[in-house]
């Protein structure tokens, strides 16, 4: 048995669990060289309560020779004081491998006689599966427990029917992600070489090594005497000298040229599997790449057949391919690009193509994949910005005699995301001519589906509401365009007929056409899905344009919600030059209006001077900001204004826009207002009047809204149906109805509902 390391981390908690894995036939310490497993082993050896004698085995990884394992295994026994009762082995030198079998079969035998159990520790096992030593190792087990217990050290599964243990319940592992150190550790570790670190630069050296001890410790060296460890550790990589060395020798520069091989190709992937492997490499890498999953720890499973590098070990294989074969990482990157555009994630397809250099491939897969949703905010799952940057500079790469539409389309596409108006403008003008001809000429392909999707969806985005007839028209258009995808294609991008839908539902409010607005809106949020689907630029200007058709209808309250529901969305505030700005704006000052907080409302409409600094102002808010303005005026003077003057204020800024809900917002602002007043207005409509309904009033009507009967009031609230009659008849009058109904939707038009 090894002694215990100088150096030692303890580490109770990962002994403890051997503690207990002991108990069952076979536990298994599988991690990547330098993880710490044979040290943390030996720990337990030297600190836990054991269950019998401990015969360590050093093993000779996966060239174990036929005939000297099991004399070993024999002669550790015997070193421990395990007494095995048969002579005549000649443990100190080697066997037939036909003896092989019959001396597993005799030993597992004899330890399944024994009235104490041994433990048998196996380290750097790493034979091939259908070797002679483990078909013996899986006889033991299978005949000699519960008087022999195996702890399995290796670099990789042992070959040992560990799913068949596994699910049997007979198997307790300790793998790469368990053997990772904690923060807590890493201090523990630095300290030995008296090194000592910030926390924020412990959890980020921790980060970077993936708690790799090998690495930390590799670090912890380095930093030994250096002047500014904290910039040490935020360069420290997989390039350090020491790290390329260690890994190069006990990884790397050990295996076969095939397998060193695909190591180095697969390196440029951030995950890997079986079919993107043979992609890149162009080979059948189907066996191979199973024998690599199967033979490197550093190779950490993320699920479904896919993997990633340690982090570390990457980087000293990209180093090591950069250096061996600089020429060939291009044509690499395009390969993987290629694959993933036809079977992976779009972002990282992308990726790959931007590092191929190649931006016409890149700018045919934003188009081809109808990225443009994802690209100028549109879509719940933004492309990430530092992809788009990326992009851009890739675009910027494209020879400017290219006649190659999907680069138009892409730059205008990205232009937009940053809002340079003028670059999306010259884009689009070179696109037109080449995505917009209706009939190719001779021998030209016809312009793909997504190109014409894509050219429209930007189009409309870049300026949705400038000319409403235009808008409209593009919405159709678009509607069309999408009805010809296929279903498939169409459900992955619901956010396009959403846009169509949010355009016409924008265009029709600033014609003045309510309800055919509120209907394409409520049609926009119901093809993007709930609001869990995640946030999104289109779901809150949404929001935004049923808060400003809510407070044009003189309804407050509701578009007060929808106001609160844009701004709670998980997403960056609007730039105070953004038109859903200025509408939040414009919908807060009337909030405030309507709960008589007039002077907030004045503060609110001083706040609004940049948000109205557009270039082309929204009609609706620029009205609503008007009407508001002079609404203020009226509460601070405190004189009751007449039907007829409301109105013909509500006229003079209307525009196309119905008056009766302006009226009634102007009417409800004034009664509200602290010096407001509270009778009707003369010669109109008793629209102010709900200010006076008592408090017993204001409960019936709620109880009324319920479609509750006049006993079923009376009972609830405690009354006489005499006296809950009594409380009608003044609701009526005071609201000017007779009928319940009325009643009903009076109160929610001046939002006492």
């Amino acid at each position: 048995m090894p002694p215990v390391p100088e150096w030692l981390i303890p580490r109770p908690h990962l002994v403890s669990r051997l503690a207990r894995g002991v108990r069952g036939p076979l536990t298994v310490v599988v991690g990547p060289p330098g993880a710490g497993k044979t040290a943390l082993v030996t720990e337990w050896a030297h600190t836990a309560a054991l269950p019998g004698p401990v015969a360590w085995v050093p093993c000779d990884g996966g060239q174990e020779p036929p005939g000297v394992f099991w004399p070993r295994v024999v002669a550790k026994l015997r070193e421990a004081g395990v007494a095995l009762p048969y002579a005549g082995v000649h443990t100190a030198a080697p066997i037939s491998g036909a003896a092989d079998g019959p001396l597993a079969a005799r030993v597992a035998a004899d330890l399944a006689r024994r009235t104490e159990p041994v433990v048998i520790v196996l380290d750097d096992f790493d034979l091939e599966p259908g070797s002679a030593a483990a078909e013996g190792v899986t006889l033991l087990l299978r005949h000699a427990f519960p008087m022999v217990r195996l702890l399995v050290v290796a670099r990789r599964d042992p070959p040992l029917h560990l799913h068949r243990r596994r699910l049997a319940g007979e198997l307790t592992e300790l793998r790469t992600a368990d053997l990772a150190f904690t923060d807590k550790e890493t201090v523990a570790l630095l300290a030995q070489h008296e090194v000592t670190l910030t926390g924020s630069a412990v959890r980020h050296l921790t980060r970077r090594t993936e708690g790799w001890a090998a690495g930390l410790r590799l670090a912890a060296m380095s930093l030994g005497g250096h002047r500014d460890p904290a910039t040490f550790v935020r360069r420290f990589a997989g390039d350090e000298e020491a790290v390329v060395s260690y890994l190069a020798e006990e990884v790397l520069d050990v295996q076969p040229a095939p397998m060193r091989h695909l190591l180095l190709v697969t390196s440029l992937l951030d995950r890997v599997n079986a079919e993107l492997a043979a992609a890149v490499t162009e080979e059948d890498a189907d066996g191979r790449f199973a024998a690599l999953v199967r033979q490197n720890s550093f190779l950490q499973p993320l699920g479904e057949g896919w993997y990633r590098y340690h982090r570390m070990f990457r980087d000293v294989l990209l180093l090591r391919l950069r250096y061996e074969a600089p020429e060939r990482i291009a044509r690499l990157h395009r390969r993987a690009a290629d694959w993933l555009g036809a079977h992976g994630p779009l972002t990282e397809a992308l990726e790959h193509a931007v590092a191929a250099g190649d931006p016409s491939y890149a700018a045919r897969l934003a188009v081809e994949r109808l990225a443009v949703g994802r690209i100028i905010g549109l879509a719940g799952d933004p492309l990430p910005d530092s992809l788009l940057q990326r992009l851009s500079q890739c675009m910027a790469t494209a020879s400017d005699s290219a006649q190659d539409g999907d680069v138009a389309l892409a730059t205008a596409a990205l232009s937009l995301a940053r809002r340079d108006g003028a670059a999306c403008d010259d884009a689009l003008r070179k696109a037109d001519a080449l995505v917009r001809t209706a009939v190719p000429a001779d021998g030209a392909q016809p312009v793909p589906l997504t190109a014409r999707l894509t050219y429209d969806a930007i189009r409309m985005a870049a300026d949705p509401f400038g000319d409403p007839t235009s808008a409209l028209a593009a919405a159709a258009e678009v509607d069309g365009l999408c009805a010809r995808l296929p279903r498939e294609t169409s459900e992955r991008h619901p956010e396009l007929r959403a846009f169509a839908h949010y355009v016409r539902g924008g265009a029709e409010l600033r014609c003045g056409r309510l309800k055919r607005a509120e209907e394409a809106l409520l049609a926009t949020l119901g093809t993007i899905g709930p609001q869990d689907a995640g946030p999104s630029l289109l779901r809150r200007d949404c929001l935004v344009d049923l808060a400003l058709l809510a407070t044009l209808r003189g309804r407050t309250r509701s578009a007060a919600e929808f106001a609160a529901r844009a701004r709670h969305l998980d997403m960056p505030a609007p730039d105070p030059a953004d038109r859903s700005c200025a509408a939040l704006h414009v919908v807060r000052v009337w909030s405030h209006l309507v709960r008589g907080e007039t002077a907030a409302a004045r503060r609110q409409l001083d706040d609004m001077a940049p948000a109205l600094c557009v270039p082309i102002p929204d009609p609706p808010v620029v009205a609503l900001h008007r009407l508001a303005g002079e609404t203020v005026v009226l509460c601070e003077r405190g004189a009751p204004p007449s039907a007829e003057a409301v109105r013909d204020l509500c006229a003079a800024v209307a525009g196309p826009w119905p008056t009766e809900g302006l009226e009634r917002a102007v009417h409800l602002a004034c009664a509200a207002a602290p010096c407001g007043f509270s009778g009707a207005p003369a010669g109109g409509r008793g629209a102010t009047k709900c200010e006076v309904l008592s408090g017993r009033e204001r409960d019936v009507l709620k109880h009324l809204a319920r479609t509750m009967t006049t006993e079923e009031i009376a009972a609830e609230m405690y009354l006489s149906v005499n006296t809950v009659k009594t409380h009608l008849k003044s609701v009526y009058r005071k609201l000017e109805v007779t009928r319940r109904s009325a009643a009903v939707r009076r109160a929610r038009e001046l939002e006492l509902l």
